[in-house]
């Protein structure tokens, strides 16, 4: 598995890890008095969240990557839906990069 497929894959799993808590877990806590989704979902989102990084900074090194796309990458880990947007930008343009390399 390469390392863009390797990040494709954790930004998915991070950011639906992250809309289940933010759109399921933090309503059912905060306004029917149930945090057994947020106290399940929010540490296994918090440790996928460093594999997340961790892959997403392999991927920097190997790419070369400037700070802006490694802050954008970061920050899509913490805003809902941003992970899929960041997850495309940067996959599109690694692929770029990767046709003009070749």
């Amino acid at each position: 598995m390469t390392a863009l497929n390797r990040y494709r894959v954790m930004a998915y799993i991070v950011g639906t890890g992250l809309l289940v808590l933010t759109l399921i877990g933090m309503p059912l806590q905060y306004a029917a008095g149930k945090p057994e989704v947020v106290s399940v979902v929010g540490p296994i989102h918090g440790f996928l969240y460093i594999v997340y990084l961790i892959v997403a900074f392999d991927l920097a090194r190997r790419d070369r990557w400037r700070p802006g796309r490694i802050a954008a990458v970061v920050l899509a880990g913490f805003l809902p839906f941003l992970a899929f947007v960041i997850e495309h930008r940067v996959t599109k343009q690694v692929k770029a990069e990767l046709a003009a390399d070749a």
